[in-house]
Formats: structure tokens, sequence, C-alpha cells
């Protein structure tokens, strides 16, 4: 199970690392704001997936949700970035970031249970 953990972190973090060097910084966070919120989208479609063995096997659900999910989203970068906009004195920018990634986490997390739920016949709940 270990080893599923570790190559869905490897392709997650080689995937944050490429994403992250297409957008760029620009004075914003943008590249960490939109890899935790389609990461967040993502594993919301991901716990819909049926829990029944043939839908998916225990090993490559871990590799998913735990290893992929987990090494692509960047919360210690997000606390970094935070921490860098307010010692550069914008506090807007650090709250609104905050703000931002919380509400849009959450929003996108909901969406991806919504849309998991339609596609594996589990509703919205």
């Amino acid at each position: 199970m270990i080893w599923y953990v570790a190559l869905g972190s490897a392709v997650g973090g080689m995937s944050r690392y490429l994403i992250g060097l297409r957008l760029g910084h620009a004075g914003f966070p943008w590249a960490t704001l939109a890899i935790n919120i389609s990461g967040s989208f993502l594993l919301g479609i991901l716990l819909r997936v049926p829990l029944l063995p043939s839908a998916m096997s225990p090993e490559v659900r871990a590799m998913l949700t735990v290893g992929l999910c987990g090494g692509f989203t960047t919360f210690s970068t997000f606390t970094a970035e935070t921490i860098r906009l307010a010692q550069d004195g914008v506090w807007s920018k650090a709250v609104g970031y905050v703000a931002a990634s919380v509400l849009l986490g959450l929003l996108a997390g909901l969406a991806g249970l919504a849309i998991g739920g339609q596609l594996f016949g589990q509703g919205t709940t």
C-alpha cells in the first residue's frame, strides 16, 4: 500500500511543481490557489467513487486520494506565501488569499462531491 501512496505523491508533487512553473507568482500566489482549488475538486470527485472493490481497489484509492491529492495540494506552501504577503505589508492580499483559498476550496470540494455523485449515481449527499 505504501508504494501506491508514494507513487501518487510523486505524481502529485511533480504536477504541482510544473503548474507552479507555468503559472508563476506575479505578485500573488495564483498557482498555489489554482492547485488547492483543483485538488479539492478532484478529491471531492474521488470521494464519490463507489467503495465497491470492483470500482477501485483500496491501493488505488489510497494512491489517488492520500498520494496524488496529498502530494498535489499545497497547504504548507499556502502558509508560507500568506506569511510572505503579510511580511511584505500587503495585508489585503494576504487576507484575500486566505479567504479565497478556504472559500473556493470548500466550494470546489462540494462541487466535486456533487459531480462525483452524479457520475457514480450516489446523489449529492
